[in-house]
């Protein structure tokens, strides 16, 4: 589908045929300590995209901005829809399990989009920065793909994470210091060695991949949307592409209406909820066990609250009790296993429900399976002790008597 950008900030539209990643008027133009500016957005071809209204075999790649090289290397979606028999307590509630994606995160769907970008282009080569789960996700598919895939991490990222993109075979470059330093150094190395640069809130094409969602969920609720969506928050660039994906449809006529837009923050990593709430987009010391979330300040924090106003939203914090209980209930309750920053989204769902009316429409997104870091389970789940090999033991040991 043709495409051009638009600034999410200065509003300038532009086309271009070669790899473009921020605003050429406004990036960089911030005040010290300001959220970034000159984030990106893919505007499409009006007549293109409302001719989408009238297809009966709709799909989201019909919403891409480019055609898969090798469909069906590595598939992103769809992700299950479930609707849990023992939660919600009236609500008609459904969960989003991108947590089911082949790297085990929703960073498949915008690496899927870079990829793509790449053979458009003829390169075969991507750089990042992430903390474990995008770089995961870039070199799964980068895998899948042939693409060589440099990965620059913070030393202090999941080990979980790291290994996987060890395994999958990518070049992982732990530097000592932040993300912001790795985020850096991937864009010094893109600059001069060459390649694509997979960057949320810098390559455009990461908020179209992430989109993928809301459009295929659209799809599996019959074509119409929920009545409001929970989404995990940390940067801002899901909750974008959650928001582009809806914006879509809405403009190629397929809904009338765009849904409510909840994001869901750790107290400890709040600054777009503050940002919401104040009118004042400004970094915040981030701290927080969900580390997907952990974010000072948000690389697409002015696309996310863009998002939250036009769509309605609001914001949710929840403190890291919260996110662990979530975590536990989502388990226990439907046995889903999900990462702390995924069970933000659930701990945000349950601090709203009593306000949500009955019967309401209600979608939860669960971006990562809990398998990627174990370690927040340390000190607070443990095993049973074991038990001798005897049936008078195990009656003994569940408190029942003997036989």
């Amino acid at each position: 589908m043709h495409f051009h950008y638009q600034c999410n900030d200065c509003g300038y539209e532009f086309e271009s045929d070669d790899v473009t990643y921020l605003c050429p008027h406004c990036a960089g133009t911030e005040e010290p300590g300001d959220f970034r500016k000159g984030v990106l957005w893919l505007r499409y071809d009006k007549t293109q995209l409302r001719a989408l209204k009238d297809k009966d075999d709709l799909s989201t790649e019909d919403f891409m901005p480019y055609p898969d090289p090798r469909p069906g290397a590595f598939p992103c979606g769809p992700t299950p829809l479930v609707r849990p028999a023992f939660l919600g307590d009236g609500i008609d509630l459904t969960l989003k399990l991108d947590s089911q994606l082949i790297s085990g995160s929703f960073k498949d769907r915008a690496s899927h989009a870079v990829a793509c970008q790449a053979y458009h282009h003829g390169i075969r080569q991507v750089a990042l920065a992430s903390t474990g789960n995008a770089g995961a996700a870039m070199s799964a598919i980068g895998a899948a793909y042939g693409l060589s895939v440099k990965l620059f991490v913070p030393a202090s990222a999941p080990v979980n994470k790291l290994m996987q993109s060890v395994l999958y075979g990518a070049t992982v470059i732990p530097v000592k210091g932040t993300y912001d330093d790795a985020f850096g150094l991937s864009s010094a190395y893109t600059e001069r060695c060459g390649g694509i640069n997979r960057n949320t809130a810098y390559n455009p094409i990461t908020i179209e991949g992430k989109k993928a969602v809301s459009i295929e969920l659209f799809l599996q609720l019959g074509r119409r949307v929920p009545d409001i969506v929970y989404v995990p928050v940390g940067d801002g660039c899901i909750f974008s592409g959650v928001y582009k994906g809806f914006l879509d449809l809405f403009e190629a006529g397929l809904t009338d209406h765009l849904p409510r837009l909840v994001a869901c923050q750790s107290s400890g990593s709040d600054a777009i909820t503050k940002a919401f709430e104040t009118g004042l987009p400004r970094p915040v010391k981030a701290s927080t066990l969900a580390d997907s979330i952990s974010v000072s300040s948000p690389a697409a924090g002015l696309p996310a609250l863009r998002g939250l106003k036009e769509s309605g939203g609001h914001c949710v914090r929840v403190d890291d009790d919260e996110i662990l209980k979530a975590q536990r209930t989502l388990a226990a309750k439907a046995g889903i296993f999900v990462e702390p920053a995924a069970a933000a989204a659930w701990a945000g769902f349950e601090k709203d429900s009593s306000h949500l009316s009955k019967g309401c429409s209600a979608t939860v997104l669960l971006t990562g399976t809990g398998f990627k870091d174990m370690s927040v389970f340390e000190g607070r789940v443990s095993l049973p002790e074991p038990i001798e090999p005897t049936i008078e033991a195990v009656m003994e040991g569940l408190g029942v008597g003997s036989v």
